[in-house]
């Protein structure tokens, strides 16, 4: 086993945890968990903590907020207490109407189901990426967020590791290339090989930690 494989192998055994499991996304290509991603990634995608995002993501499913026709039908005031609730309060009223805004679109424009988002790309990653920010609050981050994530259940679009992931692998002294990556890292999932990326990229600590444990 080289340097780069010992790094890998190290960052993914401590750091090796999607944002979907963290919020406790049981991640399947079904429509509520495919929703509870975007919603997510829209969160994350915000500057603001990561563990904040996440607490906001599960306050807005404790509140059965966790579909399309749910998060639309719901009032605003009760999306904005959700997000309070979770921590995400520098944020909150623009993005309850976001939220709002987004889950009206996606029941308009696919029916409330990203599977068909995925369908009318036609297995473009580009094209995926421009649909997906159609949706309010939704740019190029949240975009990237979402299809780490959701290569777990849409394998084709793999190995997605965006710049936020190749920035984490930059500061690792790996290759910043997504194949020569998935390759050092065998047979990890490239979706849990990018969420630990990312949280290098995000953590010094994280990095350092990993490249003492490696020699």
């Amino acid at each position: 086993m080289n340097r780069d494989e010992r790094v890998l192998r190290e960052l993914v055994s401590a750091y090796g945890r999607t944002y979907a499991e963290e919020a406790g996304i049981r991640l399947k290509d079904t429509p509520q968990p495919l929703y509870r991603l975007l919603v997510l990634a829209l969160l994350l995608s915000a500057r603001i903590r990561a563990s904040v995002a996440v607490a906001a993501a599960q306050a807005l499913h404790e509140d059965r907020l966790d579909s399309p026709r749910r998060m639309a039908g719901a009032g605003w005031q009760q999306r904005v207490d959700a997000l309070g609730r979770g921590g995400y309060r520098r944020y909150d009223e623009r993005t309850a109407t976001q939220l709002g805004d987004g889950a009206e679109l996606l029941l308009d424009r696919w029916g409330g189901d990203l599977r068909r988002l995925h369908e009318e790309a036609h297995g473009d990653v580009g094209t995926l990426k421009d649909l997906l920010q159609e949706e309010p609050g939704v740019g190029p981050a949240g975009a990237d967020i979402f299809l780490r994530e959701a290569q777990r259940v849409w394998p084709e679009i793999g190995p997605y590791l965006d710049g936020k992931a190749l920035s984490g692998a930059r500061r690792l002294g790996l290759p910043e290339d997504p194949g020569k990556l998935a390759g050092l890292a065998g047979d990890t999932e490239p979706a849990v090989l990018a969420a630990a990326l990312v949280r290098a990229a995000l953590d010094a600590q994280v990095a350092e930690d990993c490249l003492r444990r490696a020699g």
